[in-house]
């Protein structure tokens, strides 16, 4: 399957294509359009991996993606993939044709090309060497990646595969950039069947582009809060839930447009404060936030369970799932 290519545009429309399938997909191939981005991504930031919280997670490293004010961080976090058997290839920036464009990262029964970006913690650039599937377990080797042995007992130790490279470039090609192409396995990867990001990594992107502390032109490529244990696990059930009403046919496009808003005023109230506090909410934002969430929860269950239904929608969807 050929690699996805996305530019600025294909980065924001992301989230809302999650919205319409909560089930990963296949990857499917993408034409780059819009914004030509000719500045190059900062170097990957130096940073402390935060132990996996839960047996089973997997760690996706954190990346640069590109907004409305430049490029801003990511933050890596560890968290649940599509389904057993499953491992990350990251997204990685690639100089062609005079721009940079993002290669979007994926899910896959082996680990691809990433444009030989060292991210650290087992992605040193070829390969992934932070642990291995063992049947339906996931075996973690603790001599790269850090987990909590309290939760995590299923852990080994192999040095001989740590690499040392230093090496932060963040973007594969042009001036300063890595000369690498992908080597038969990898080739091999990339032809295999794929699952695009989850909803819940879509959405962590999307937050992450809220926080202006997370901006280059704000941090100067060292972000303060370079990687999670958790995304925001509400956020993303939020969308998670919205996505399955449209697909459903539950909730109309004046609900869902409700609903969204009323997400989109939450991340931006979230935002605002964010800037206000030096990148950091106080105890009294917080349990604003939350308070708003929980509304946004009751609206859903509400707008899901009245008697309006989008039909037209819930025909179509029929008729895609009809053997």
């Amino acid at each position: 399957m050929v690699r996805k290519i996305a530019s600025l545009q294909t980065l924001f429309l992301a989230l809302s294509l999650a919205l319409v399938s909560l089930a990963p997909a296949p990857a499917r191939a993408q034409i780059a359009v819009g914004v030509s981005i000719r500045v190059a991504p900062p170097a990957i930031p130096v940073y402390e991996q935060p132990p996996c919280p839960v047996e089973g997670y997997l760690w996706t490293p954190g990346y640069w993606a590109y907004g409305d004010a430049g490029y801003y961080w990511v933050p890596g976090v560890w968290l649940a993939p599509p389904r057993v058997g499953l491992l990350w290839t990251p997204g990685y920036w690639g100089w062609g044709g005079g721009i940079y464009a993002w290669h979007a990262g994926y899910w896959g029964p082996h680990v691809g090309f990433y444009g030989g970006v060292n991210y650290g913690f087992g992605y040193g650039g070829v390969g992934f060497v932070g642990g291995e599937w063992r049947g339906g377990r996931f075996a973690y080797n603790t001599a790269v990646v850090r987990v909590n042995t309290t939760v995590v007992r299923n852990v080994y130790v192999n040095r001989t595969v740590v690499v040392n490279n230093n090496v932060r470039t963040s973007f594969n090609g042009g001036p300063g950039g890595i000369n690498r192409r992908e080597n038969a396995e990898e080739m091999r990867a990339i032809h295999e069947q794929h699952v695009e990001r989850t909803s819940l990594q879509a959405s962590h992107e999307h937050g992450a582009g809220l926080n202006h502390a997370n901006f280059a032109s704000e941090n100067h490529g060292r972000p303060a809060n370079a990687a999670y244990s958790r995304v925001n696990e509400r956020q993303g059930n939020q969308q998670a839930r919205i996505g399955q009403g449209v697909r459903s046919g539950q909730l109309t496009p004046r609900e869902t447009g409700h609903l969204e808003n009323k997400e989109a005023n939450i991340h931006q109230e979230v935002r605002n404060d964010r800037a206000a506090n030096g990148g950091h909410l106080t105890q009294g934002e917080r349990a604003q936030v939350n308070h708003q969430q929980h509304q946004v929860s009751r609206d859903i269950n509400r707008d899901k369970h009245n008697a309006r239904t989008d039909r037209p929608a819930q025909e179509h969807n029929e008729r895609e799932h009809r053997p």
